[in-house]
């Protein structure tokens, strides 16, 4: 008891005063309301106001969360929010899979194993408006090195206007995007697998498991942390997206809409938009956004932990 009583003291010495970690936190905690809280909460007055260029008239109360929804705009802003979550559907099914099945190999590579995983990860260190023109150039059914490849090998037939299609210009971005973020899901699933002890998949094998057996019943369970984070953020960064499709296919998301997502109809409603009130239709927007986004990381964050919590 004496030594319980001595080492609680002494954790206490320990600890520096209130005001040393208020004095630590306080520049991040006013980076993050100047940049983040602020924003929101100008974003939700906004949409409640009708506006006349950069001048607020009246409050408008839900007005631009009725407009939001109904008629042509309505329309366009379903659409978008289905090209999101193909958007988000496609990139996790690819990156997904092929960062874990990269991140298992490079585990038992005996050589080579940090030259790959730079590769990997490099495209992930890419502003993705470069990579948008990059590829946009490389996917050119002109002067593209894609259909001259393709040209090259005997496979003309295969050479298609990538980006120019309806049918292909979504799936050729979700492509194009799981490409560059594929280093990200590897690195958690590498950093996941080390923490796995060898026993368990061992063991199972001495049960009899095959190969397979062993990594679907013992492995991936045990990654369903790492999974969840995953998910999470490829959800949040995919209903965001706004700067590959933009260097891809413009601001209309060409070609005919086909590739249209919400960042580009939040960008087109508040600078393309010769409405006056466009201010208030554009922060209903965000508001929406933010609130489908935010409730829907909270509900999957909150089942994926219930998940881990029953592998304990």
């Amino acid at each position: 008891m004496i030594r319980s009583a001595r080492s609680s003291a002494r954790s206490t010495r320990g600890r520096p005063p209130w005001w040393v970690l208020a004095l630590f936190l306080a520049p991040a905690l006013l980076l993050y309301s100047l940049f983040i809280v602020y924003p929101l909460v100008s974003a939700l007055q906004y949409s409640l106001f009708t506006w006349q260029g950069t001048r607020p008239l009246g409050f408008a109360g839900l007005d631009n969360f009725t407009r939001l929804f109904s008629g042509v705009y309505g329309d366009r802003l379903w659409r978008a929010f289905g090209h999101n979550m193909v958007f988000f559907a496609g990139t996790m099914l690819v990156q997904t899979t092929f960062g874990l099945a990269f991140a298992v190999l490079l585990r038992r590579a005996r050589w080579g194993r940090r030259f790959l995983q730079t590769a990997y990860v490099l495209p992930h260190l890419v502003s993705p408006i470069v990579v948008g023109y990059l590829w946009s150039l490389m996917l050119s059914p002109q002067f593209g090195a894609v259909n001259a490849a393709l040209r090259a090998v005997g496979l003309d037939a295969l050479a298609q206007p990538w980006t120019g299609d309806p049918a292909l210009a979504l799936p050729t971005l979700i492509l194009v995007n799981a490409w560059q973020w594929i280093g990200f899901p590897m690195l958690l699933f590498s950093a996941a697998l080390a923490g796995i002890p060898p026993e368990y998949e061992e063991a199972a094998r001495v049960d009899g498991a095959t190969a397979w057996r062993a990594f679907r019943h013992v492995t991936l369970p045990l990654l369903t942390p790492a999974i969840g984070i995953v998910t999470v953020l490829t959800f949040v960064g995919n209903m965001n997206i706004l700067d590959l499709v933009y260097a891809m296919q413009g601001s209309q998301g060409a070609p005919a809409g086909a590739t249209d997502v919400l960042g580009l109809l939040f960008y087109r409603t508040a600078f393309n938009n010769p409405d006056p009130g466009a201010i208030g239709q554009a922060s209903a927007l965000a508001v929406v956004m933010f609130l489908f986004i935010f409730g829907v990381s909270i509900l999957a964050t909150g089942y994926l932990r219930r998940k881990e919590a029953g592998l304990r």
